[in-house]
């Protein structure tokens, strides 16, 4: 029997997720599986896969074959990596301890390539954030210096309007004010 460790799809329309699986190479992609290994989710960022380690390595030892998907998760994961170490153990090349010291050097190096990798999108997503605020700052201030401006020269019309007013009131009254002085001054004579 042909054993292939592949992924078998869920979820939903337009959200895949995937269960990696160990199945018979016959049966169908959603079908009959021997023994499910874990979980495999494209979308997140980074993609999220949650493996069953030891029997994912059990199994590509005796002999299972992943599909091309599955063996770069399983290379990501360190499923390849023991198993080469593994193989140094038996052929006497180092032991068992020194094969887990490196592998764990490893993990945690990966581990801190991805923390770095996540905080550098972090920053790079502030920095934009902040470049965004800062644009939308600069275009409020130009609003508001145009506004201002407005305002300043609508003020300064009605200022205008107002004493032509009272420069045209001030007119009306003064023929009638020298009228008036006229009519009273012939009544005191």
């Amino acid at each position: 029997m042909a054993t292939k460790i592949r992924l078998q799809r869920g979820g939903h329309k337009g959200y895949a997720v995937y269960r990696i699986v160990v199945a018979d190479a016959r049966a169908p992609r959603d079908g009959r599986f021997t023994e499910k290994l874990g979980m495999y989710n494209p979308n997140t960022n980074p993609a999220t896969v949650d493996l069953n380690f030891d029997r994912a390595l059990y199994w590509v030892e005796v002999g299972a074959q992943p599909t091309d998907t599955v063996r770069n998760i399983l290379s990501r994961e360190g499923v390849y990596l023991m198993k080469h170490l593994r193989g140094g153990v038996k052929k006497g090349a180092f032991d068992e301890a020194a094969a887990q010291k490196k592998f764990d050097a490893w993990k945690a190096d990966k581990q801190k390539g991805l923390e770095k990798v996540a905080a550098d999108e972090a920053k790079a997503k502030k920095d934009a954030a902040k470049q965004a605020l800062d644009a939308e700052k600069k275009v409020n201030e130009e609003i508001a210096k145009k506004v201002a401006d407005k305002k300043a020269a609508e003020a300064a019309a009605k200022a205008e309007e107002e004493a032509a007013k009272a420069a045209e009131a001030a007119a009306a009254e003064a023929p009638a004010e020298a009228a008036a002085e006229a009519a009273e001054a012939p009544a005191e004579a």
